[in-house]
């Protein structure tokens, strides 16, 4: 296999088709994995970069041993952190394939999944949305089996824009499924979308694409659902800085924007109720993000949920996604693993994913 990597990435002898970029942060424990689902792939017209945002960890370390026998692969590490958004940027500035995978630093890539991309790049395409399953942090538990619920490949014109936006969106906040024409994403404006975490959404949203968008209904990526970076800041991403960023699209109706999310999602009952149960709304997000928004009567009531115990509203949680709602296996996934969980949450959740 190594051969016939360093023959296709040797002195320009192939063209160039395919970047695969990977901005990484603090996965020295998990990269090892997506490395070897992609390497074992490779094939001429591919190139690897890996784009490390100045990791602390031994991210440095692992990648470099992995350099030792794969030297083709691009390594890029940074001096300090400067975000997702950035690092994907730089990325792919340092690309030279005419599409780029934006792949991330803890997922896989199923078999035949680059093989599968690369047949279906074309001068008449602009993007390639790759679909994906979902599986819990060490994948052993599947929970999703498709995350767009496509049976066949699909594709979107220009016409087509606004159905886009309603049907892929949502999926596309997972940036692993992004394969986009590389002069297209420098050609657009990315600055604006520095530190929104989506700055792909916002390049491929910001005006309509000039060519075809084909999404590819066939699973192609693992997903290691759990394990986000950003699990921490779930509540101010999902609750503000996505809905702002969907919102702030003016090329779409309101009608189309609301199938995506609500324009303040923080303001339904239900919404905090679910934060709460999985540990990411308290006092502490209600004093920060909620009590300049709102009027007493409300603040009130968002209050109460921030104090009421999480571990009664979790466990309520999981009898609803076990008994009632069961397709809802990655909410029910969150709240046994939630630090609000009690004995009964986890019993459900062994028993019922």
């Amino acid at each position: 296999m190594t051969d016939l990597i360093r023959g296709g990435m040797d002195g320009g002898k192939q063209e160039l088709k395919l970047s695969i970029c990977i901005a990484t942060y603090n996965r020295g424990a998990f990269i090892a994995e997506t490395l070897d689902s992609i390497l074992i792939q490779m094939q001429p017209g591919v190139e690897l970069i890996v784009l490390d945002g100045a990791s602390p960890d031994d991210t440095q370390v692992v990648i470099k041993g992995y350099q030792s026998r794969f030297p083709f692969i691009q390594y890029y590490r940074e001096s300090v952190n400067s975000g997702v958004d950035r690092d994907y940027d730089k990325a792919v500035s340092y690309a030279k394939g005419d599409f780029c995978w934006l792949m991330t630093d803890d997922d896989l890539l199923r078999p035949g999944a680059i093989s599968r991309v690369m047949d279906n790049l074309s001068v008449e395409t602009d993007l390639i949305i790759v679909n994906s399953e979902v599986k819990n942090a060490d994948f052993t538990k599947l929970l999703n089996d498709r995350f767009l619920k496509f049976n066949s490949d699909k594709e979107y014109f220009p016409i087509d824009g606004e159905r886009l936006f309603i049907e892929t969106a949502q999926y596309l906040t997972f940036i692993g499924g992004v394969v986009i024409r590389r002069i297209l994403w420098l050609e657009r404006d990315r600055k604006s979308f520095y530190d929104t975490l989506f700055i792909h959404v916002g390049v491929i949203f910001q005006h309509s694409l000039a060519n075809r968008t084909l999404v590819l209904s066939e699973p192609l990526i693992t997903i290691r659902y759990g394990n986000a970076m950003w699990s921490s800041r779930g509540f101010e991403i999902w609750m503000f800085k996505w809905p702002e960023l969907v919102w702030s699209f003016c090329g779409f109706s309101e009608y189309s924007k609301s199938q995506i999310c609500p324009r303040e999602p923080w303001m339904r009952l239900k919404d905090l109720v679910l934060y709460r149960a999985i540990g990411g709304y308290g006092m502490s997000e209600c004093q920060s993000f909620l009590e300049a928004r709102t009027n007493r009567f409300k603040l009130c009531l968002y209050k109460a949920i921030a104090i009421f115990p999480a571990s009664i509203i979790n466990l309520f949680a999981c009898l609803y996604c076990a008994l009632i709602n069961r397709k809802a296996r990655s909410g029910l996934y969150d709240l046994a693993r939630s630090r609000h969980a009690t004995w009964g949450s986890r019993l459900l959740g062994k028993l019922f994913l």
